[in-house]
């Protein structure tokens, strides 16, 4: 893979949606503003929906790296078709409410797009070198981006995190998928993602100038559902190092909207119970939790990463041993808790 693709185009990405997201905030702060209440985590009236600068240049970098023959025309529209869909209803929903079924059909109907432009789920490694690819594995597949768009939009809840999950899970992810295949494309676009976040990052980081919004973070969702599809293609045993690497917020969503949803309430109300919150709430700042969540990925989840990419370790085991103390701090935080 050529360095100046990987270095040169996360950079010009970088400053790209920076100066889009300083040019955006003028067009938010009139009209999308984000006033709190009693279930936000935020104290002052925040423009939302800065992520659309993030979505404009991923979107514009795809046809580019076509043309340059980093990336093939299928990969690029499976992402440009699938972000399309999540990040239209998501600007909707951010300047006025879209019902929750209408989201709902954009982000399974961004999940079949996907899965099926990627040629279909990829075969998942097993224990004892099994590969699973039976029927079933469609409708999860197209489950699994679904569910990560919406975890992604839970998660969105204080200032950075999700900016900080991307840019850590995407750098960690290229390099992985660098080492199993040095030639991948996928290197080069989840560098490509991580560089556009970081320039978003340097106005939402703590305290946030500006917001992701739903066209942000559902869009970030299927990117980083599709680049981990994308890397089981690459080899099988990658999907795996993906899906540790999204730990934080596939154990947090997961968790609090099942206590949520045992306990009889809607999932997709507003609410302040999922473990970063309760962290927020008590350190009493966001900076530490997003700044914990950038730690977790590297230090604990990238290695566990490393070590299934280079077979020392079977993928699900690898899943299981990074997510057991990320449930335990969960549970100690008390996600998905009833409030008081």
């Amino acid at each position: 893979m050529n360095w100046l693709i990987l270095i040169g185009i996360p950079v010009a990405a970088l400053g790209a949606v920076y100066l889009l997201t300083r040019r955006f905030l003028g067009y938010a702060t009139g009209r999308l503003l984000d006033v709190p209440n009693d279930r936000s985590s935020h104290v002052a009236p925040t423009p939302r929906g800065g992520g659309i600068a993030i979505v404009a240049i991923v979107l514009l970098a795809l046809p580019i790296l076509t043309l340059i023959g980093t990336i093939s025309w299928q990969t690029a529209c499976a992402f440009f078709g699938a972000g399309v869909f999540v990040a239209s209803v998501g600007f909707a929903d951010d300047h006025g409410h879209v019902k929750r079924r209408w989201r709902l059909i954009a982000h399974f109907g961004a999940g079949l797009w996907l899965v099926a432009w990627l040629g279909g789920p990829p075969p998942l490694a097993l224990p004892a070198g099994i590969l699973y690819s039976g029927w079933l594995a469609y409708p999860l597949a197209v489950l699994y981006v679904a569910w990560l768009v919406n975890a992604f939009n839970f998660m969105d809840g204080i200032d950075g995190i999700a900016s900080v999950e991307v840019a850590s899970a995407s750098i960690g992810g290229a390099i992985v998928s660098y080492l199993a295949a040095p030639d991948a494309a996928i290197s080069a676009v989840a560098l490509m993602v991580a560089g556009a976040v970081i320039g978003f990052l340097l106005l939402n980081r703590p305290p946030a100038r500006i917001f992701l919004g739903d066209v942000g973070s559902g869009f970030l969702g299927v990117v980083m559902a599709g680049l981990s599809l994308q890397a089981g293609w690459v080899a099988p045993r990658l999907f795996w190092s993906w899906v540790i690497l999204l730990g934080v917020f596939v154990v947090d969503a997961t968790i609090t909207v099942v206590r949520r949803a045992v306990r009889g309430d809607p999932f997709h109300e507003a609410h302040r119970v999922h473990a970063y919150q309760q962290a927020a709430v008590r350190f009493g700042a966001h900076l530490p939790v997003t700044v914990a969540t950038g730690l977790i990925n590297v230090f604990w989840l990238l290695p566990i990463a490393l070590l299934v990419e280079a077979r020392h370790l079977e993928g699900v085991y690898g899943v299981l041993i990074a997510y057991i103390p990320l449930v335990a701090v969960a549970l100690w935080l008390k996600a998905g808790r009833a409030a008081g």
